[in-house]
């Protein structure tokens, strides 16, 4: 399996008065290829299981494997393993544009691809691939100051940063924060099509059901530090008492679906995608429709 997870946990200031456990015997797996969420409450782990997929936190206990190498390795050659590993992740952390330092977005984005000593033709490829992959146009941004761009530009410029190193698998922990609703909705637009295109196994942090139901094949439902569901998101979203329990809510469809049969209308309330949901709306109100002809017909004989 391309990243695994076995046995992991992690305590923060271990053996002090401040000590604090995030992660309790956590296991689970990501699929090459894949679009797996990770969903919980703040203070869930997620942020913390997010960075140790990276290689920025060892576990106290257990392992974390990419590509069958454990991060945490020891010894030369382990430790070389180890970070050749690390850097096929890609780890975009939460309002990624507060790292952005340099003059130009071009130089930006050139960083991380000019540290891993590439030369300057394959650089300037990388940026105009990945700003594409962003949805950037090179001509209009690449000189541009990217501390003048808008909030939405300024986060596909720094995620393009990372794209840019061309890592194997991308993790994005609450990528969306603080965007307006149009550049939230065309980051969203972007990270789908990398996805579908690009085939890049994408590892999404989220408290967002929607945002979850809208683009992820798999969730892993954490609490508390532990990993209490492990599914598809149709599967997952409607436990609807699990969910409550992990400090989540179901997507606002699904949700809907649920008071609309609790009022005695014979939805399926399995949609989590608004489309899916209007139809199962519609069929229902087909299926009343053909009883109030049956009464009808009855009550004229």
């Amino acid at each position: 399996m391309p990243i695994e997870l076995s046995h992991v946990t992690h305590t923060y200031m271990a053996g002090t008065a401040f000590e604090q456990v995030a992660l309790r015997d956590v296991s689970f797996s990501i699929p090459d290829g894949s679009f797996t969420a990770l969903a919980g409450h703040t203070g869930s782990g997620k942020s913390t299981l997010a960075q140790m997929l990276a290689g920025l936190i060892h576990p106290s206990e257990g392992r974390v494997l990419v590509d069958g190498t454990d991060l945490s390795a020891h010894g030369r050659a382990g430790r070389a393993a180890a970070r050749d590993a690390r850097q096929r992740v890609g780890l975009v952390f939460q309002y990624p544009e507060h790292q952005l330092f340099e003059e130009t977005v071009e130089a930006d984005i050139a960083f991380g691809p000019g540290n891993m000593g590439l030369g300057e033709e394959e650089i300037s490829t990388r940026v105009r691939e990945s700003m594409r992959q962003m949805g950037l146009d090179y001509d209009a941004l690449a000189s541009m100051d990217p501390f003048r761009l808008s909030g939405g530009q300024k986060r596909r410029v720094a995620i393009a940063g990372v794209l840019a190193m061309r890592p194997r698998y991308l993790v994005l922990d609450e990528p969306t924060a603080g965007l307006d609703p149009a550049a939230r909705e065309q980051l969203l637009r972007e990270i789908e099509r990398l996805h579908r295109e690009q085939r890049t196994t994408i590892v999404l942090v989220s408290h967002s059901m929607d945002d979850i139901a809208r683009l992820a094949d798999r969730v892993i439902i954490l609490a508390h530090g532990e990993c209490v569901l492990e599914a598809a998101p149709g599967e997952a979203f409607w436990q609807r008492e699990l969910l409550e329990g992990a400090g989540l809510r179901q997507p606002r469809i699904t949700a809907l679906l649920g008071k609309i049969r609790e009022r005695g209308i014979p939805v399926l309330g399995r949609a989590i995608m608004p489309d899916a949901g209007i139809e199962e709306i519609l069929d229902a109100l087909a299926i009343m429709q053909g009883r109030d002809v049956h009464t009808c017909s009855r009550e004229s004989h």
